[in-house]
């Protein structure tokens, strides 16, 4: 087993007075030639965007795109037609292929907005572009691991054009839990949401990351009540 471990002060910090936003990995203005991208996992971003303001129209090509709303509300509007208010319990996916635009502003007047955008290589270049949105169970969320992203259209979860899996799960202190991975050759990247968990073995506060690779299945103890998001992807593509 081989991992890697961010703290969450190790990340790339921007304020844009609109715009706080958190990189865990290469993005914009911040540049660490370590921390490019864990396999095909390119981009994790933790945004926080005021009232009334957001993400203007732009394009995107070749590449899956991940939208989970952790407070407030997201209004989305794409080229493909899709307008849509994306709400915390929501998860969006968005496969930008061949190239779509699209905008993502704060639906909310009165408070910011919060959310992860997570982008993916996938696994073929100039795919038909697609969409698809789900509101998550919170009950089945509640001490397990439910999967949110997935390359199978029939679920659960949205869906990636990338043998990915994603899982989110709202633990109780004092659990364990065992994830297994999906694909030989895939690799898992842990991001703590909140609270304290030990996960393969590294102790986690609010917002660190691990990456762990080269095994088959990791533990979790959760020391206090966590919510913790697992992002199987492909180490090599």
């Amino acid at each position: 087993m081989q991992t890697i471990f961010h703290p969450a002060s190790s990340r790339g910090f921007a304020d844009h007075g609109w715009l706080q936003s958190a990189h865990t990995f290469s993005f914009a203005n911040y540049y660490d030639p370590e921390r490019i991208h864990f396999g095909a996992l390119r981009v994790l971003n933790d945004d926080k965007v005021a009232a009334g303001r957001g993400f203007g129209k732009h394009p995107h090509d070749n590449m899956e795109i991940i939208s989970i709303p952790l407070a407030g509300d997201l209004r989305h509007e794409d080229s493909l037609g899709n307008t849509t208010i994306i709400r915390q319990g929501d998860v969006q996916a968005m496969s930008a292929g061949t190239g779509v635009a699209h905008s993502e502003m704060n639906a909310n007047t009165d408070q910011a907005v919060e959310f992860l955008q997570i982008w993916v290589f996938p696994r073929e270049r100039d795919v038909t572009p697609s969409y698809s949105q789900i509101t998550l169970d919170a009950t089945r969320l509640e001490n397990r691991l439910e999967q949110i992203v997935s390359p199978d259209a029939a679920g659960p979860g949205v869906t990636v054009q990338q043998d990915a899996w994603f899982h989110l799960g709202k633990l109780a202190a004092g659990t364990e839990h065992s994830y297994q991975v999906k694909k030989p050759g895939n690799g898992v990247y842990a991001f703590l949401l909140s609270g304290e968990a030990s996960v393969a073995g590294q102790t986690m506060g609010k917002r660190d990351g691990l990456g762990v690779w080269e095994t088959d299945q990791m533990t979790i103890e959760v020391n206090a009540d966590a919510e913790l998001l697992l992002m199987e992807v492909p180490m090599s593509f």
